[in-house]
Parts: C-alpha cells; sequence; structure tokens
C-alpha cells in the first residue's frame, strides 16, 4: 500500500475560502497547528454514560449515549480530494498539514489522530412521522471534540468510516457520488449565510462500495469515499428522544443529556436570573404566564425551536429543500445536518421532493417543511416532558414561539428578496402563485427581479423585458397576469424612495445567482468517479460567493439540461 500521493491529490485539491460570516484573520495572526497539536477535549465521553461493550455488532445499545468505536473502512491508495481552508482556519490547522502524506490516511480512519477519542452517537427518530426506535450513528464516527484558539469547541466526525453497533444491516461506508454532495452542500449552504454543519475534507477510499440505489435490485460497484464533517456537536432531537421512548432509568440520562447540551453549548441559559424577566402570558388565561427564568429546560426549548423556525424560514428563501427531515435530521443547535437526497428548487413547484421515498406522500415537499417543523419540535418538546423537565404549557408555548418567528423571519426574507421596504402579502402571494403557475426558475427569477425600475414611463409592452429570461413560453393571458403584477409591484417600489442601484445592490446579497443545482452535482460526480476532480473544485469555488457575478462562471446560473431530469440526478433515494 503506497503512501506517496498523487502530486494532483494533496497540493491542488481545491480549497474553500472564507464565507460571510467567517473572516480570516491576517497571516501573522493566525494559529497554526500541526494535527498532532490539536487541543483535544472529549466532553461528551468524559460526561455522558456510554455503552459498556465495545464490539460493533450490530445491536441494541441501552443507558448510553455513545459507544466507543474506531474507524474500519478499508483503504487501499487514499487520496484527498478538496478541503475547505476556511474551516481548516475554524480548527486552527496550518494549510501545509493537507500536504502531508498521510494525510488521507488520517481523515479514512486508517490511522489514528493523535489525542483523539472515537465513538459513534446513539439517538432514535420519527422517520416519516413513524417512530423508527434505535438509529444511531450507522456509519459516522465522531474523531473527537477540539477547542480551538476562540475557545469553541468543535467535533470532527468521519461520514462513511465503517460499521457501528447502530449501523443494523448496513456496511457503515459511503460512495464518492454521496459524500460529493454532502461536502459540496455543506460548504454552499454556508456561503448562503445559512447555519449548516460544515466539511473539512474529502478522500476516496480507493476501494469499490456496492450500492442499490434506486431499490430496484441492481446494485453496482461505485468508488468509496468518507468525509470530514465538522460542528460544535451533532447531538439530533433523536439523541433525547430514544432515552424518553425506553423510559424509567433512561428519563434520568434525557436530563443528564439536556443538562450537558445547555452546559456546552447554551451557557447563557445557565447563567440567566430573574432579573431577566423572560415571563409570558400564553393567551390562554390572565393567569396562564410561562416564567422562562425559573426553568432553564423551557428557555432552551424555546431557543431550540426559535433557531429551528429561522433555519427553515431561510431554506425557504433560497428554495431548498432538504428532503428527509426525520426527527433524527434535526440538530438541536439549528443547523441544517445530513445532507441526502437534497434539492434546490429549479422550476418553482411547491410540491417539489427531492427524495423519491417521499413521493406517495410528499412528507418533506419543500411547501410543507414549516410544518415538519413545527412537528419535529413537538417530538423533541414530548421527550423533554416525558422526563418532566417541561410541563405541557411550556411545549405549546414553545410551539408558539416556533410559528411566531418563522413567519417574522420568513416575511423580512421575502421582503428583503423582492426589494421592498415593507412585507406586503398580496404582492408576495400572487408573485409566488404566478411563479408556481408557470413553473419560473426560482433563483434565476428573483436573480433578475432585481432589473425592474421603478420610472414610470416604461411602455406596458416593455414591461416585462428585464424577466424575459425566465418567463420562458407563456402565452397571451399569462404575458396579462405578468404585467398587471410587475405594474402593481413598480407602484410599490416607488413608494419606498429607494433609488434602482441601491435596491439592485441590496436584492443581489440576498438572492444568490448560484445555488447548487442537482445537475451541477451531477456533473462534477460523473468526473470524479473517472478520477477528475477538477469539476468538484472549480464547482466549490463558485459556491464560495454565491451572490457575485462571477464573470465567465455564467454556465453555473443556467437552467437544467434535459438529462438532468433523468432518475438519480433531479431526485434520489435515500440510499447512498
Amino acid at each position: 500500500m503506497s503512501t506517496e500521493l498523487p502530486p494532483t491529490t494533496a497540493t491542488a485539491a481545491a480549497t474553500v475560502t472564507d464565507g460571510p460570516d467567517n473572516q480570516t484573520p491576517t497571516e501573522n495572526s493566525r494559529v497554526k497547528l500541526k494535527l498532532e497539536d490539536i487541543n483535544w477535549d472529549h466532553s461528551f465521553v468524559r460526561e455522558l454514560p456510554g455503552d459498556p461493550l465495545t464490539d460493533i455488532t450490530s445491536r441494541e445499545v441501552l443507558h448510553a449515549c455513545y459507544s466507543r468505536v474506531s474507524p474500519s473502512a478499508e483503504v487501499e491508495n487514499p487520496q484527498l480530494v478538496v478541503w475547505s481552508e476556511s474551516v481548516a482556519d475554524i480548527l486552527d490547522l496550518d494549510p501545509k498539514e493537507f500536504e502531508r502524506p498521510d494525510f488521507p490516511y488520517l481523515f479514512s480512519g486508517a490511522s489514528p489522530l493523535k489525542g483523539g477519542l472515537s465513538y459513534a452517537q446513539c439517538y432514535g427518530g420519527h422517520q416519516f412521522g413513524v417512530w423508527a426506535d434505535q438509529l444511531g450513528d450507522g456509519r459516522a464516527i465522531t474523531l473527537g471534540e477540539l477547542i480551538n484558539s476562540k475557545s469553541q469547541r468543535w467535533e470532527l466526525q468521519l461520514k462513511g468510516a465503517g460499521k457501528t453497533p447502530y449501523s443494523r444491516f448496513a456496511d457503515g461506508l459511503a460512495v464518492l457520488r454521496s459524500s460529493i454532495r454532502e461536502f459540496l452542500c455543506s460548504e454552499a449552504m454556508h456561503s448562503l449565510g445559512i447555519p449548516t454543519t460544515r466539511a473539512l475534507c474529502l478522500v476516496t477510499t480507493g476501494k469499490l462500495v456496492s450500492r442499490d440505489m434506486f431499490y430496484d435490485g441492481n446494485p453496482k460497484d461505485e468508488p468509496g469515499a468518507i468525509v470530514c464533517r465538522v460542528a460544535q456537536s451533532f447531538l439530533r432531537f433523536g439523541s433525547f428522544q430514544i432515552h424518553a421512548k425506553r423510559g424509567k432509568e433512561d428519563l434520568e440520562i434525557v436530563k443528564t443529556l439536556a443538562d450537558y447540551t445547555i452546559k456546552y453549548h447554551f451557557p447563557h441559559i445557565e447563567s440567566m436570573n430573574k432579573s431577566d424577566s423572560l415571563s409570558f402570558s400564553t393567551g390562554e388565561g390572565n393567569n396562564d404566564v410561562v416564567d422562562l427564568t425559573s426553568n432553564k429546560y423551557a428557555a432552551w426549548l424555546v431557543e431550540v425551536a426559535e433557531r429551528t423556525a429561522s433555519l427553515i424560514a431561510k431554506w425557504q428563501g433560497v428554495g431548498f429543500t432538504h428532503g428527509v427531515l426525520n426527527t433524527d435530521n434535526m440538530s438541536v443547535l439549528g443547523l441544517t445536518i445530513d445532507y441526502g437526497p437534497f434539492g434546490f428548487l429549479d422550476a418553482f413547484d411547491p410540491s417539489f421532493t427531492p427524495n423519491t421515498t417521499d413521493l406517495p406522500g410528499r412528507r418533506y415537499c419543500f411547501a410543507e417543511q414549516p410544518d415538519i417543523g413545527s412537528w419535529n419540535i413537538g417530538q423533541f418538546g414530548l421527550a423533554l416532558s416525558t422526563a418532566q423537565l417541561i410541563n405541557k404549557k411550556e411545549l405549546n408555548y414553545a410551539l408558539e414561539r416556533y410559528g411566531s418567528k418563522f413567519m417574522d423571519e420568513y416575511q423580512a426574507i421575502m421582503t428583503k428578496k423582492v426589494g421592498l421596504s415593507r412585507y406586503n402579502k398580496e404582492l408576495i402571494g400572487e408573485l409566488l402563485n404566478n411563479m408556481a403557475v408557470d413553473k419560473v426558475d426560482y433563483t434565476n427569477f428573483f436573480r433578475l427581479l432585481s432589473n425592474i425600475k421603478a420610472d414610470s414611463d416604461v411602455l406596458d409592452k416593455d414591461l416585462l423585458v428585464p424577466l424575459k429570461a425566465a418567463l420562458l413560453d407563456i402565452g397571451r393571458e399569462r404575458k396579462e397576469a405578468w404585467t398587471n403584477w410587475v405594474k402593481r409591484y413598480r407602484a410599490e417600489l416607488s413608494s419606498s424612495g429607494v433609488s434602482d442601484e441601491d435596491r439592485k445592490v441590496s436584492m443581489n446579497s440576498v438572492n444568490p445567482k448560484y445555488v447548487l443545482r442537482n445537475y451541477l452535482c451531477q456533473s462534477a460526480i460523473d468526473m470524479a468517479e473517472q478520477g477528475d476532480f477538477e469539476e468538484v473544485r472549480r464547482l466549490l469555488k463558485v459556491m464560495e460567493k454565491p451572490f457575485d457575478d462571477q464573470p465567465g462562471m455564467e454556465r453555473y446560473a443556467r437552467l437544467p439540461p434535459a438529462w438532468a431530469y433523468r432518475p438519480g440526478v433531479c431526485m434520489l433515494s435515500c440510499s447512498s
């Protein structure tokens, strides 16, 4: 087995520079660490109950939050495909570390990281609304937690690193196809300003993995790969649900895990006191008041609900559909987590789902995401209630706050997207209806909308010219409907007092020109499966600056070609 890397692997692997909220310190002020110098601090394993058994046999793991397990995926000349400079910066890693010949072995799990402490997390979840009992990290293995130079806690996790006690009937591995999608979307979402788990690097294993992508009895061998995911925590709603569902002595684990989560990830809640005056009427009666300062678990649930509402509002704003919003895929930190059969809207269709498994009921389609978020918060709250950490009144209040937070955020986002100074429900509602009727491309339309002028001397026949590239093949009746809408829209713009130039700049800062369309992913995947990673790297660089025009990269903003509607491109299954 060779430890030498091809010259294009370590040195030419593309990097992602910083997203909108992550400015790089100057070169002189940056802390640059070798992997051996990482400041590890394994609080999860240290403070929470673990599995006493150490074998990786698929089994029920009782009374434990995790199982100690080491990566076991076989590798043969693994190669570094790509890495994220901004994530490396968060972790204080010296960029030269990615040139090390042993780097692909360390981040495929074939060689252990000095000071690391690996484990797989235990959790359950509702899948498509039905309780599925124990699930857990079936192919994700945490390498450990580190503390960076800003005293931030970050968890490193390998996805596709081998079997764990939670693998059930699966092999614990991942393929290059799904790993590229996860890596690219993690970084693309961050650059869009949407809370998300991140991705440090992606390596191929050099081994083949069998996958039946369409569940049709025709598996095929695909290149294996492992992505290193990074988040301050990978705790999920299901991490709490599993212990609440088991009841009895496990109810104490719900409390222990909640205390741990608040201590390390919501410390401001610990320091709340009566002077904060966080008391709210529930509207159910004059004496019905929820005092969040008297119950930290209720205050925590409200914050999780609001973070989740804010996250999903942002998804709706950019046209992102997660595809598998099971409770085990919901982060307690309000992050986008677990990129499987996701999809950004092309033609605007509120019933769009990118998940073939979701087709019968479209439970997780684009338009249903806000309601599913609320349902999932309800299930999370029930777990806390079962452990007697909150009461029914506090749970209902958290659900109210979810609803009001979502509407506030969504209305603010849509108002900015259309360049108005205040929310206009009728105007925006009619716009979305028109877009659905004519299957207008979601991303391109909002980008073009900034070209509409408030100038009143434009002839009726020319009103739609700025939108021509998005309004394709519409007949006379539909042109009339759109013309009438643009007239009302321009009148609203005129009353705002904002110049056309300033409005265009503002709108273009919230309406991306580039999103990670599934067909773009597939183009990069097709090349990567042949050993050419350049398209992965180019695509990543484009998605790093989604709001910039990027002259010369316009092809990445094009509508999907005809081949993009074949199975496995525009829609995928949960299998990867």
